[in-house]
């Protein structure tokens, strides 16, 4: 493990060395793509439609069952 730690800490110490005062911080290496649709705003779906559906909506919201205790 030390020697890992130790060819890690030399390509921080070459990584140092490089001017990078032109390139931009970037979170991804390459760019990313959103490959299912176009990420275009719309409407909600109204709250009253959304539920129609459930079985024991309350004050306007789902009303799901409490978790049970762990026998």
């Amino acid at each position: 493990m030390a020697g890992e730690l130790s060819g890690i800490l030399e390509h921080v110490d070459r990584i140092a060395e490089l001017d990078l005062d032109d390139v931009p911080p970037t979170s991804h290496v390459v760019e990313l793509e959103n490959v299912l649709r176009p990420d275009v705003p719309h409407e909600s779906l109204d709250r009253d439609v959304a539920l129609s559906q459930a079985p024991d909506p309350e004050g306007g919201t789902f009303r799901v069952p409490s978790p049970q205790a762990e026998d």
